[in-house]
């Protein structure tokens, strides 16, 4: 919920749409006034691009876990939350990290030697592959093993061969977590074993699951079945690894049709933890359990029932919207009066393929600056030139400003910035000195992308100290 108090989603439906829909909306700063909300929290107009709409049908589920969250990776949108922000252990669910890390640095070929310190530093009755010192595997096999089998030894020996020791490999998924906007999660170790210093967030969790199954590499190990493991000393026989998330085999009570992969976890503090990535009718979804009592599947069923009912009505623009369409020529399939001067509507609905804020639509990455624009679905990332994400703050690309929340997503609409309201098209650039309409009201933003208010604006007009144009 926090999380979501940071993007300003403001601007509802009115009375006649909430009889049919209902919508949750956050503003940046509690008690703030914005864009065509009136002084006193008084809401009039359409939900902006982003809000999330819902299906009244759709009841919320009771999840018996004690944290969880369903993640809407398609819009960008949290659909259920309990206890989001609350730390827990995370037990084998840390074990997406480490795919992640060692998928981004390694090569499928590489060879890993397992030292004594890989396989010993390991708590009692611990998962393992029985490796012994000195054996070498692919970085293939040990990904199979690790997210397979949940082999903690190949969780040491992996961090050891990207970062040289585990503490080291350690860092490297803090600054993993931190670049993907997770603000409640440190990590001590690549298995996930018990340590009073590893701890995440159902909300965080979320977000480092929906980086590695953006990964090729992480998606393709996480949805397999089975892997022959090779033979060792040790071990003389080849060993048929089976993955442990039961909703992903169709021979399983448990199976769910549209699982794309998943991570089981177990510790005795930790309880049972599951993640899991579903996707139908191209809307990609993520459940996290946290701290559940042999629940975690009938949770996860739950939230991924609910999601798949609700997602599909969530938009920019909710059904029953007006779409108006204004341009610097004047012309508007709107009857409102408008201002002269140049102008932007916000219920402009936007087809055709984006190659990316401020690009030539060339492919899905483009470069900008000393960075690269990364693209998730219909969303946008700004990757710096020192490897993190752009996040919690503005950056000026091409002579275009950007805003990035704190979990690295570009934004668009009407944001609460520094203090002042301003507002972010759909390439994400923000407007300046022009008049913006937003569901029959206009507004002016300065030359500076501040929202004016109070006021005659350069061309002008009066408008009031919510920012609206006074018409005489």
């Amino acid at each position: 919920m926090n999380k979501w108090k940071k993007s300003v989603r403001s601007l509802c439906l009115g009375m006649a749409l909430m009889m049919s829909v209902s919508w949750t909306a956050f503003a940046a700063t509690d008690g703030a006034t914005g864009p065509g909300q009136a002084a006193g929290g008084t809401v009039s107009g359409a939900v902006p691009s982003g809000a999330t709409v819902t299906s009244q049908n759709a009841a919320q589920p009771t999840v018996a876990a004690q944290g969880a969250v369903l993640y809407d990776a398609t819009h960008n949108q949290f659909l259920f939350s309990k206890n989001a922000d609350t730390q827990y252990y995370p037990a084998s669910i840390t074990k997406l990290m480490t795919a992640l890390l060692v998928a981004e640095n390694c090569n499928l070929s590489d060879t890993v030697t397992f030292s004594q310190t890989a396989v010993s530093n390991l708590e009692s009755g611990a998962v393992t592959l029985q490796v012994k010192a000195g054996d070498t595997f692919t970085v293939k096999d040990c990904l199979y093993g690790l997210l397979l089998k949940s082999a903690n030894e190949v969780a040491n020996g992996l961090a050891e061969h990207v970062s040289g020791s585990v503490s080291a490999f350690a860092d490297k998924m803090n600054e993993k977590a931190a670049s993907l906007g997770c603000t409640h999660t440190h990590f001590a170790n690549p298995n996930g074993l018990n340590n009073a210093n590893h701890f995440t967030t159902a909300h965080d969790m979320a977000l480092i699951a929906n980086a590695a199954f953006n990964n090729a590499t992480v998606r393709q190990v996480a949805s397999t079945l089975h892997y022959d493991f090779p033979a060792t000393a040790s071990v003389p026989t080849v060993r048929t690894l089976t993955m442990g998330h039961k909703m992903l085999n169709p021979a399983n009570s448990q199976y769910y049709e549209g699982i794309i992969g998943g991570k089981t976890g177990y510790t005795s503090l930790a309880g049972n933890t599951l993640v899991t990535c579903a996707e139908r009718n191209g809307v990609r979804l993520i459940a996290v359990i946290l701290k559940s009592s042999q629940t975690h599947y009938d949770d996860t069923k739950k939230l991924l029932d609910y999601g798949f009912a609700v997602a599909g009505s969530a938009s920019g623009t909710p059904a029953g919207t007006n779409t108006s369409v204004s341009d610097a020529a004047n012309n508007s399939t709107s009857n409102s009066s408008k201002p002269s001067g140049n102008t932007t509507s916000t219920n402009t609905s936007s087809s055709g393929s984006q190659g990316g804020p401020g690009s030539s639509g060339a492919g899905n990455t483009a470069a900008q600056g000393d960075g690269a624009w990364q693209q998730f679905g219909n969303e946008w990332k700004y990757l710096k030139a020192n490897g993190t994400y752009a996040a919690n703050e503005s950056l000026l690309i091409k002579g275009e400003t950007y805003y990035f929340h704190a979990d690295a997503w570009m934004a668009r609409d009407w944001q609460m910035v520094d203090g002042s309201w301003h507002y972010y098209t759909e390439s994400g650039a923000m407007a300046k000195s022009r008049w913006i309409q937003t569901n029959g009201y206009w507004y002016y933003v300065s030359a500076d992308g501040a929202l004016f208010v109070n006021g005659t604006t350069p061309d002008g007009y009066r408008v009031d100290a919510n920012g609206v144009w006074i018409q005489k």
